[in-house]
């Protein structure tokens, strides 16, 4: 097996734009889950090159019809007097030039799951970015896809994007059997589900353990994986030393990490 990609990822940079827009439809695909799609005028010229992209959601106060968003500054963004609106990372699931869709966990409390579980169209919320994206290479034999609920609309999407040819296996964590979804794509894809059914999230053992069990194809392959901080440093620590893959072919994303609000880290070295 091949472990090393001729072809490198590419990271390309965006403007960085603030937008204020509307919620037109709330879905509820299954018990676990809110797809909210959101539009309107200030969408025009939304750029996202790469799958796992995060946008920044800023989401309004109690009371408020809609948050107070930044400007683009030249050491970051600007924010106007008052209280800033609480904000969270969230990946593109979809868009369109007239609409953008987002998945949200019901995980509790807490800014973003608090305002999904109560979103209604026409309600207002901001999103910033993507600051840029994070494009891996194309054209090889084999995809690894791993993550538990917060990596599944990166997953969704990276399968929808994938043309017929290669191979893509998946692994996912989530919650229980209700929390499955579709995961339409053109490509060969192979998905295996693993339940907690009642087990606290963010703990390595399930995710490490089929990960260290699976059989990758053989030729060239990518391996991406994005899950709680601690969980996903494991998975890369699989990729690398049990399966031998060199780094360029791996990347590792913390998507959350246990005690840190709004954390979301590349895990390198």
């Amino acid at each position: 097996m091949t472990t090393t990609s001729s072809l490198a990822a590419r990271r390309v940079r965006h403007e960085l734009r603030f937008r204020l827009l509307e919620v037109l439809r709330v879905e509820q695909p299954n018990p676990h889950l809110r797809r909210i799609t959101l539009g309107g005028p200030a969408l025009a010229g939304f750029v996202s090159a790469g799958f796992d992209d995060h946008v920044k959601l800023f989401f309004p106060h109690p009371g408020e019809a809609e948050p107070l968003l930044p400007t683009p500054g030249p050491n970051g963004p600007i924010y106007p007097e008052g209280p800033r609106p609480a904000a969270r990372d969230y990946t593109p699931r979809r868009f369109s030039e007239t609409e953008l869709e987002i998945d949200f966990v019901l995980h509790g409390e807490g800014p973003a799951a608090t305002w999904a579980a109560q979103a209604a169209p026409g309600q207002r919320i901001g999103v910033g970015g993507p600051r840029g994206s994070f494009i891996p290479p194309e054209g090889l034999d084999w995809y690894l896809l791993a993550g538990d609920e917060t990596a599944l609309a990166a997953i969704a999407r990276r399968l929808a994007e994938l043309p017929a040819g290669p191979r893509a296996l998946v692994l996912a964590e989530v919650a229980d059997a209700s929390a499955e979804q579709p995961l339409p794509s053109a490509a060969e894809v192979s998905v295996t589900w693993l339940h907690r059914d009642g087990a606290a999230p963010g703990q390595p053992e399930a995710l490490v353990a089929a990960l260290a069990g699976l059989q990758l194809p053989e030729g060239e392959g990518y391996a991406w994986v994005a899950a709680e901080s601690a969980v996903a440093r494991a998975l890369r620590a699989v990729l690398l030393e049990r399966h031998g893959l060199d780094k360029a072919a791996v990347k590792a994303s913390g998507y959350w990490k246990h005690g840190a609000a709004a954390s979301h880290e590349t895990l390198e070295g």
